[in-house]
């Protein structure tokens, strides 16, 4: 199968990376320096928990440029960029083309299945951390690799699916064929933003919260709000997600911090919006208490504004 990843950042670039390096027939779709430095260095990774770093030739274009018609396209843009997005979606997308986007936005799959009437969109979410470091350099800061993907609706299923995460195993990645992707979907999200918003409320990296005191206790509150708030939309979780959650932080490197928290610091559109004053209006459509959601927020905002 052809596989078209859109965004060669933290998440596309490791898929990127892994798919490549396992045989798949992969294009990356990336712009500017980060462009030019793949086609003509490859792909670095840089592995910090281990000192170990790794280099492959991609095959990498601009969206521009991309004129084949791929089977299945991986869609790890930021959330504020989605809509820059469904232009070569619509130009490169076949009867038969699998689209999954892989953000960390909760329920982003059902919103581009409204703007992409005829294409099968599915849902996904991915286990990752890594950051560009440099053009062509990405930094990866755990060792897990996880890919969970699926139908929002079991009568869409098709058994390509299947071959898909076949593929993500053989190259490395765990890919796992969801049979309820919006549970899933919201188990990942527990984690992802819980982690992103302690970290800018405390400006602080994975490794404080690793240790116990009020980030990491933060952190949990967060999770049980979630789950609060997930059990108020009907979503009932097999597994404690706190000590789920906990585990991930466990292997990150004590130095890692989410895309999240670069960009804001940095002054860069970020995913706070859906990261962190969603959850607090969704808290209120659905009549659950989300104090360290509400406290966050009100003291991010403040600071966004400020900064």
């Amino acid at each position: 199968m052809k596989y078209l990843i859109i965004g060669a950042g933290g998440t596309g670039g490791i898929l990127g990376y892994k798919l490549t390096k396992g045989g798949k027939d992969v294009t990356l779709i990336a712009r500017g320096e980060h462009l030019r430095a793949m086609q003509e260095q490859g792909l670095t990774v840089h592995r910090i928990w281990d000192g170990q770093t790794e280099n492959l030739p991609v095959k990498a274009v601009s969206a521009e440029d991309y004129q084949e018609q791929p089977d299945v396209i991986l869609v790890c843009v930021k959330g504020y960029s989605l809509d820059s997005v469904y232009p070569l979606i619509r130009r490169v997308s076949g009867p038969d083309t699998v689209v999954i986007p892989i953000l960390n936005i909760y329920g982003t799959g059902g919103r581009m299945q409204e703007e992409l009437p005829g294409i099968f969109v599915t849902d996904g979410c991915i286990y990752v951390s890594a950051n560009i470091e440099s053009p062509g350099v990405l930094q990866q800061h755990g060792e897990i690799c996880r890919v969970v993907f699926g139908v929002r609706d079991q009568n869409e299923y098709r058994p390509v699916l299947a071959d898909i995460a076949a593929d993500l195993e053989e190259s490395g990645i765990h890919g796992i064929l969801s049979e309820n992707i919006q549970r899933d979907a919201l188990q990942k999200f527990s984690y992802v933003s819980p982690i992103g918003a302690v970290g800018l409320y405390y400006h602080c990296a994975a490794g404080e919260i690793q240790q116990e005191g009020e980030p990491r206790e933060m952190f949990r509150a967060m999770i049980r709000e979630i789950v609060a708030l997930a059990a108020a939309m009907g979503i009932q979780f097999e597994q404690d997600l706190v000590e789920v959650n906990l585990d991930i932080l466990s292997t990150l490197a004590p130095e890692a911090t989410t895309s999240m928290q670069r960009d804001v610091l940095a002054g860069k559109d970020s995913e706070i919006d859906g990261l962190v004053y969603q959850v607090v209006r969704l808290g209120r459509q659905y009549g659950v208490a989300m104090p360290q959601y509400e406290k966050a927020a009100a003291e991010l905002s403040r600071s966004v504004q400020a900064g």
